[in-house]
């Protein structure tokens, strides 16, 4: 792929082009040829965006071991990253992963939160008063569902509330899991679980201002720390959450400092329901919680922010002043 892409460019209209910085994003753990050529042919430096660490998250899951594929794979991140002068790293929790990298003259390691623009406001497929949850305080899952995100515990929940008819759960989206999950929940008979399809992105803003509380899923084997951008979009609408995430994931501490939800860290489902239904009071009862998860978007999840600090990391001279 990258060698692909490099020879496409050369071919093209921009072939001699020379950059102030070249920034790019992983995954994919496979572009490091490409960043390195377009760096020594312009002279300049490399930003790279890491958002999952690959392949050890995959080792962490249980979905690969450390035989020839991860040696393989492992090396080829390894590359990747001696090709970037500065790496942005989602979370503090990830710092720790490049000590080594960060030992050599010359590089910088630093926490870039992820982003996200502003929303665009189309009006959702899904309405939610024309459902059989209509009427009910409504917890809402917009992404991906699979082996990552452990969501099996979301529909214990569920099941455990059924006998609240103020309750109900939504699922949009699709996955590996998502079509076990579907004939789960119908093998349960969980009345106040509804599940669609992937809808558009621009249609999201409108299915939340629909509902009352976002749901984050991680699984317990994840040893490294992932804010999952379905939190920056809850945090944009306004809409608390309640997370079951890994042990120690910095996520967790962002949601109790900045009181923006509910956290479980013991993937235990009594503690999930306890916490679940304490935001659910809160919801009722904290007329700031709305503007709170707002602000926190604003302040470090706006695309402005990160090019302000991505531009600031490449050419110091470009944001002085």
């Amino acid at each position: 792929m990258p060698f692909a892409m490099l020879r496409n460019l050369r071919r093209s209209s921009l072939a001699g082009q020379r950059w102030d910085g070249v920034i790019w994003y992983a995954p994919s753990i496979f572009h490091g040829p490409l960043a390195s050529s377009i760096k020594k042919s312009s002279g300049c430096k490399g930003y790279l965006i890491i958002r999952d660490i690959f392949p050890e998250w995959a080792v962490d899951m249980g979905l690969m071991g450390r035989g020839l594929p991860y040696r393989f794979f492992d090396a080829v991140a390894r590359y990747q990253y001696a090709v970037a002068d500065v790496i942005g790293v989602q979370t503090p929790g990830n710092q720790s992963y490049f000590a080594k990298w960060l030992s050599k003259p010359g590089r910088r390691l630093e926490v870039l939160q992820n982003w996200l623009d502003k929303p665009t406001h189309h009006r959702c497929s899904i309405r939610v008063n024309q459902t059989p949850v209509a009427g009910r305080k409504v917890f809402v899952y917009a992404g991906n569902m699979g082996v990552a995100q452990g969501m099996d515990i979301l529909l214990d929940l569920a099941d455990l509330m059924q006998l609240r008819d103020d309750v109900g759960f939504l699922f949009v989206g699709r996955g590996s899991d998502a079509p076990r999950l579907r004939l789960e929940a119908q093998a349960r008979g969980l009345s106040n679980v509804l599940f669609f399809d992937e809808i558009d992105p621009d249609e999201i803003p409108d299915l939340y201002a629909q509902c009352s509380v976002g749901l984050v899923a991680l699984d317990a084997r994840h040893k490294s720390h992932n804010i999952p951008g379905k939190f920056l979009t809850y945090m944009q609408s306004g809409l608390p959450v309640l997370a079951n995430v890994n042990a120690g994931n910095d996520l967790a501490e962002l949601i109790r400092s900045e009181r923006v939800g509910q956290v479980c860290e013991s993937h235990q489902i009594d503690e999930l329901s306890q916490l679940a239904h304490a935001l659910l009071e809160q919801v009722d009862s904290d007329t700031s919680l709305s503007e709170r998860c707002k602000t926190l978007f604003d302040r470090q999840f706006s695309a402005e922010q990160a090019v302000r600090q991505i531009v600031g990391s490449l050419m110091p001279s470009m944001t002085e002043g």
